[in-house]
């Protein structure tokens, strides 16, 4: 700098934040679904969950007709379409008018979110999609930060809800299952985030999962039960047999454990799948980087 030049003062308007901020040792507050009551929620989560809800009335709008084959309505092509014809303007509903230029490439993963038109299936790469499109929100700065317990169990909640009248009403197939070997035949985040709601839990544990009462009694206030009821409404026999990797699992001494093989597994079951990636679409806010040698 120049002898004699002086630097601005620093602009006061701007507090210190170790000025200004109260400083608390953090603790558990959402210890079930019904605490979400506690949390503010963004006004960018109800906008969502509206959302969600608009497609759920669309299923009710769309039913499903009669045909000789028992899976893969084709009435689901037509709920598709009216979301394919409509997906702009939802997520538009969403994103502030400032960004509306985000609005086209958002709204692609919205569409790739709820199954395959052509197939009428339905599984993980779909639920990645929708787990990339509140990711994509997140970037731009339609959620925050101060959103994520309500962005779990608010919005993506919703989204399984509406999964999985999907696929109950149009019966779809699921989208590469590995039957009794694989986890779920449609999901896997939900029991990555429900065993993290449970860790610590004072009385549940894994070995409970399995337990007919536990779930009755316990489905609507954890993500992983819910996940666990929904299998055995719809698969029939001993769960030993019709979903042996979860029956395997519910062995496992604590929900940290699990929590962490789950997170190991999904990376390894589905994001290093090519059958999984390949469907994948990378733009601007989630771009593909090729791999370079050191």
């Amino acid at each position: 700098m120049a002898e004699g030049e002086r630097q601005p003062p620093p602009d006061s308007s701007e507090p210190s934040p170790a000025a200004t901020q109260n400083f608390v040792i953090p603790k558990k507050e959402i210890h079930t679904v019904p605490d979400m009551g506690k949390w503010k929620r963004s006004q960018a989560i109800e906008k969502l969950v509206a959302l969600l809800n608009t497609l759920d009335r669309w299923i009710d709008e769309t039913p499903p007709v009669d045909q000789p084959s028992r899976f893969g309505n084709k009435a689901y092509r037509t709920w598709y379409a009216k979301l394919d014809q409509e997906a702009e303007n939802l997520v538009a509903t969403v994103v502030p008018a400032h960004l509306a230029a985000a609005v086209p490439e958002v709204a692609v993963y919205l569409k790739e979110s709820v199954g395959n038109s052509t197939r009428i299936d339905y599984g993980t790469g779909h639920e990645a999609a929708f787990a990339a499109f509140l990711c994509c929100l997140c970037k731009i700065g339609v959620l925050r930060v101060d959103d994520q317990i309500a962005i779990v169990f608010r919005v993506f909640n919703r989204y399984l809800e509406v999964m999985r009248k999907l696929q109950k009403t149009y019966r779809m197939e699921p989208a590469g299952s590995q039957g009794v070997w694989g986890l779920d035949d449609f999901q896997f985040l939900p029991f990555i985030w429900g065993s993290s709601q449970l860790i610590d839990h004072p009385y549940l544990e894994p070995r409970h999962f399995v337990d007919e009462k536990a779930v009755s009694e316990n489905h609507k206030d954890y993500m992983f039960l819910e996940c666990i009821l929904f299998i055995t409404e719809m698969k029939t026999g001993p769960f030993a047999e019709h979903s042996n990797q979860l029956w395997n699992i519910s062995a496992v001494p604590s929900w940290s454990k699990v929590n962490q093989g789950l997170i190991r597994m999904y990376k390894a079951e589905c994001l290093e799948k090519f059958p999984v990636i390949q469907h994948f679409k990378f733009g601007s806010l989630l771009p593909i980087h090729p791999v370079t040698s050191c």
